[in-house]
């Protein structure tokens, strides 16, 4: 099997589902375009706009706490600013989250969607130039990368569980498939090649409860991290990769090589 991109995917907002891309635009002073641009901070959490600071994920919805977010199908609109919230199939909510009115919208509908959970009405935040990724309170250059999963890693751990492991639980902009299983734990300090863009290893991406919730169902329905451990002895899967060229990413663009 040829080592090629087989899906792309960004997620708009932090916590939310994923949006399928046949193209990814990238750059290397700012990552993936519209991905964890936006994140739904508790109640309790204090952010500025103005002078962003990163925080930990467990300052925000997210799936490792919030599994009922994985019930809700969500769609961004960057040249209308409008974002599409959609359960069992139907549109629930559509909103602006680019202005004030339709950002307060959103927080409302999170606030009694949530629950007590939210700690209060979350916000909704943005900030130029910041981004919501996990791995952003580790460094600048950490805050733009984009995820890479390998998906013979995947199966790997399918076989592992004896269950289908759907690779959506892993929320990587990147899926590669035809090379060999944990082959992307090594990429770590070396360059490769996808398409016409390089990119640079950085680190593994360790995996929390979050992978737990099946994205289909909304159910915690397997215990993935301690699993890595038992089986792998590592509960690493994926990597995180820096943009080096600025460029655009299409499914089908081949892994070409890897620079020591």
């Amino acid at each position: 099997m040829s080592r090629s991109v087989v899906d792309l995917y960004r997620y708009p907002v932090k916590g939310l589902s994923a949006e399928r891309l046949p193209v990814l635009q990238l750059t290397r002073d700012h990552g993936l375009q519209w991905d964890r641009e936006f994140a739904l901070a508790l109640g309790s959490t204090v952010f500025d706009s103005n002078h962003p600071e990163p925080l930990d994920k467990g300052f925000f919805l997210m799936l490792r706490n919030n599994e009922t977010l994985a019930s809700l199908e969500t769609h961004f609109e960057p040249a209308s600013g409008t974002l599409t919230v959609l359960r069992s199939g139907e549109p629930i909510l559509s909103a602006d989250i680019l202005s004030d009115v339709g950002r307060e919208i959103v927080e409302v509908f999170f606030a009694d969607y949530i629950g007590a959970a939210a700690k209060g009405r979350p916000k909704l935040v943005r900030a130029g130039g910041h981004k919501f990724t996990d791995a952003s309170v580790m460094s600048p250059v950490m805050m733009k990368a984009v995820s890479v999963v390998n998906l013979a890693s995947v199966r790997a751990l399918e076989k592992a569980v004896g269950a289908t492991v759907n690779p959506l639980r892993f929320r990587a902009n990147i899926y590669l498939d035809g090379l060999n299983p944990w082959q992307e734990l090594e990429w770590a300090g070396h360059e490769i090649r996808i398409g016409s863009l390089a990119f640079r290893g950085l680190e593994r991406t360790p995996r929390c409860g979050a992978v737990n919730v099946n994205p289909r169902t909304a159910q915690r329905d397997l215990n993935l991290p301690k699993a890595l451990m038992n089986h792998f002895g590592h509960t690493d899967l994926g990597v995180y990769v820096e943009t080096l060229v600025d460029g655009e990413l299409r499914l089908g663009d081949m892994l070409t090589d890897r620079i020591a």
